[in-house]
């Protein structure tokens, strides 16, 4: 799988017709992979599109979820762009979802997000990031058990925001679901980014092995 760099949506050409959840597919509005830098050393992950991106077909885009986690990002030096448009302009950060379609009525069972995950992994493979941001305790625990040593259900998103927690490769820093983040909330993610992220090398939390 080879990356194409000068776009941004869908950059490794996963496929965009896939069928492989008879639900998802028939209650989807299309197919929405990871978009954003595929040489980037930060990497968000989400549960699945939220609805505006669903229409956009990029994740993390569009009113409510998408432009608070555009606004927080944008402010980080990430996303060059206002947070309100369709496709942002962003650089070292890569968007994408446990799943990759979304069913308007329930969030994805546990077999759905099973069945997407090779999509993640090539991702995660492929750009091989220092900084992983689950967003949300589901992303959180799905992550905790590849990455790290921890049980999974050891694992509280109120209590990890805006930490860091060493992963086997890479570090994550978990933020809060959007819908459920204060303004406090979002200004501690911003400060522990700061402060104890981009503030020191990050690049010599791994090296550059494959995985």
């Amino acid at each position: 799988m080879d990356a194409n760099q000068d776009i941004l949506r869908n950059p490794f050409g996963m496929d965009a017709d896939c069928e492989n959840c008879a639900e998802l597919c028939a209650a989807r509005e299309q197919v929405v992979h990871g978009y954003g830098d595929v040489g980037g050393e930060f990497l968000v992950v989400g549960t699945r599109p939220s609805a505006a991106a669903a229409t956009n077909g990029v994740p993390f885009t569009g009113a409510g979820t998408g432009e608070r986690v555009q606004s927080i990002f944008a402010d980080l030096g990430f996303v060059r762009s206002a947070p309100d448009v369709a496709e942002p302009d962003v650089q070292n950060i890569f968007f994408t979802n446990l799943t990759r379609c979304r069913h308007p009525e329930r969030e994805p069972t546990a077999q759905e997000v099973d069945t997407c995950e090779p999509f993640l992994n090539a991702e995660i493979r492929m750009i091989n990031p220092q900084i992983i941001v689950p967003v949300g305790e589901r992303p959180l625990r799905e992550l905790a058990v590849a990455y790290t040593t921890r049980r999974p259900d050891s694992f509280d998103i109120n209590a990890e925001h805006a930490t860091t927690i060493r992963g086997r490769g890479f570090e994550l820093v978990p933020m809060k679901a959007p819908a459920e983040m204060t303004d406090e909330d979002a200004d501690a993610f911003r400060d522990h980014m700061r402060e104890n992220v981009l503030s020191r090398d990050y690049r010599q939390t791994k090296g550059r092995q494959s995985r």
